[in-house]
């Protein structure tokens, strides 16, 4: 799964994801990055690619209760093409994520221990996770916007820290997961892989990163051995 990740230095997202037009919105630099916040979120309209703000953890249109974004942080690419409520998002609804980095914890032998690392690609600055997103509404008509990440089996490295990763896409595959034309599940299930292995470092920091109150960059240093 992904239940935590970062975003900063976000005066860069124009740049690297080819925005139409300059973002009118103010994003700071997110360290714990947990469900229920409002992020910058990629979407394809008719001029090019946007960012708006999206609350994280996806609120169905049928939802009466939008809590239930709590439980749909993360969508598992294995079954997304099979379930009625994932399969018309992931062909007309895909977004990209932007990020820097994501946590995860390790769970010891114990079963009780758990030690979090931080994981980011060594090839990209600022990547991408591959989204859905939606629109919700309330009985007065009032739209909140909301998205959910990929999940897909781990790569090698992965494996020794969880049995789950986020979807991380490469900037050639981010055009055609945006891209509205890709509406057929043989051309985009093939982005839904892990990353490549020996793509990615990881590496413990400390558990102050399990109170989402605590927000600043020394979350992201590792822990000396």
């Amino acid at each position: 799964m992904c239940g935590r990740y970062t975003l900063y230095q976000v005066e860069h997202l124009s740049e690297r994801f080819n925005l139409a037009t300059k973002p009118l919105i103010r994003v700071d630099d997110n360290y714990n990055v947990g469900p229920g916040q409002y992020m910058p979120i990629i979407t394809k309209g008719e001029n090019g690619n946007e960012v708006s703000l999206m609350k994280w953890g996806l609120i169905p249109h049928w939802a009466r209760d939008i809590r239930i974004g709590y439980k749909l942080i993360n969508a598992k690419s294995e079954t997304v093409f099979e379930k009625p409520m994932w399969r018309n998002l992931v062909l007309h609804q895909r977004c990209l994520v932007p990020a820097k980095g994501f946590y995860e914890w390790k769970v010891l032998n114990d079963g009780k221990t758990k030690l979090p690392y931080y994981i980011h690609p060594k090839d990209l600055e600022l990547f991408a996770f591959a989204g859905l997103w939606s629109t919700w509404q309330d009985v007065e008509k009032r739209e909140i916007r909301s998205f959910t990440i990929m999940t897909t089996e781990p790569n090698q490295e992965m494996a020794e820290v969880h049995n789950r990763m986020p979807v991380i896409l490469k900037p050639d595959e981010e055009i055609h997961w945006l891209e509205p034309a890709w509406d057929d599940q043989g051309k985009i299930e093939p982005l839904l892989r892990p990353y490549e292995d020996h793509g990615l470092e990881l590496y413990r920091v400390s558990p102050d990163v399990n109170n989402a109150r605590n927000n600043d960059k020394r979350l992201i240093y590792q822990l000396p051995d």
